[in-house]
């Protein structure tokens, strides 16, 4: 090549990454502390935190191992967790009464929680599969065939008034079934509760990658499988346009945040969503995506902290305002 030979460019592009400072100076996606919400298990009793064998360096902890985890993510500067309890098998049954007892482990939790950290927003997930011998997030036919919607419904309206008259700030219905925002609305608004937020799992997919989750909460225990077939009432992976008109719905009856999930496998319904929507969109990395990110570190196969990061600035870059991740407590902690 001519040592004279000089392209004649009048825009290169590279001149805003020849350093750091005008890197910085130029980006249009942060990732902040205050976008995170940490998902965390409860279990009943005093016992020893369990390690979820699935998901390294997360636990289920008991009620106050869970208020000291608690308290050290508000000092780094999260604003919310989202709580799952982990249900003793011997309290489960097929119409998974126990979400009913206004005395369960789970509402006990959310109260110590606001005891010590009133400042803390605890979001609860409305679904019935943590409480079901079956696993599924909904009342079975007679046949078990078949998840009921309506049924369903009515229970999961009781779970929402029982998690706000615990002091929940948001509660967080998971279970897809129809109508289910609007009937919860309701009745949160009747029973004086028209301050309590919900934050809609609306487009929700029937993924292959909530295997470690199951394992962590017991609903795989009870089914018998992390890969329970919840394609009647999930969404198909391969919809797109159902998906959006899905969410829409419940925005439509008053949701006030959206929630795509899983996140990384589904940027584009992120995006689209964020588009066609005002409210907060929010959006979960789920346990597969978490545990695929350590799986393939400790092959040495990936950065652990260039792939974690990556990960998340994709889906804020997508469109998302909020994100659940089990990554928070060290992202907090690294910003």
């Amino acid at each position: 090549m001519s040592e004279n030979f000089k392209l004649d460019l009048a825009r290169r592009p590279r001149r805003l990454r020849q350093m750091a400072a005008i890197r910085s100076l130029v980006q249009e996606t942060w990732l902040r502390k205050e976008d995170l919400i940490a998902p965390l298990f409860v279990m009943d009793g005093e016992g020893a935190k369990e390690t979820v064998g699935s998901m390294p360096g997360v636990y289920r902890l008991n009620i106050q191992d869970l208020v000291a985890e608690c308290t050290a993510l508000a000092e780094l500067g999260v604003l919310a967790i989202a709580l799952f309890p982990s249900i003793d098998p011997s309290l489960k049954d097929e119409q998974g009464t126990e979400a009913d007892n206004p005395d369960t482990f789970a509402l006990r939790a959310v109260k110590a929680i606001k005891k010590a950290i009133p400042e803390l927003i605890v979001v609860t997930d409305v679904a019935l599969d943590p409480y079901t011998s079956h696993g599924h997030d909904g009342v079975l036919d007679e046949n078990g065939a078949r998840v009921l919607n309506d049924e369903t419904v009515e229970r999961l309206c009781r779970m929402a008034v029982l998690q706000a008259e615990a002091g929940v700030d948001i509660v967080a219905p998971s279970d897809m079934m129809d109508g289910r925002v609007e009937a919860i609305r309701e009745a949160l608004d009747v029973s004086d509760h028209e301050d309590t937020a919900i934050m809609a799992y609306s487009a929700k997919f029937a993924s292959a990658y909530y295997g470690p989750f199951r394992e962590a909460v017991g609903s795989a225990q009870a089914a018998g499988t992390t890969q329970l077939d919840k394609k009647t009432y999930q969404l198909n992976p391969a919809n797109r346009r159902e998906a959006i008109a899905d969410a829409l719905l419940d925005d439509e009856e008053a949701a006030d945040f959206l929630m795509v999930k899983p996140a990384g496998p589904y940027l584009d319904i992120i995006r689209e969503l964020r588009n066609e929507t005002a409210l907060p969109v929010a959006a979960y990395q789920v346990s597969g995506e978490f545990a695929q990110i350590h799986a393939a570190s400790q092959k040495g196969w990936l950065d652990y902290e260039k792939c974690r990061d990556e990960s998340l600035m994709s889906i804020k870059r997508a469109g998302a305002d909020l994100i659940l991740t089990y990554f928070a407590k060290e992202i907090a902690a690294s910003l």
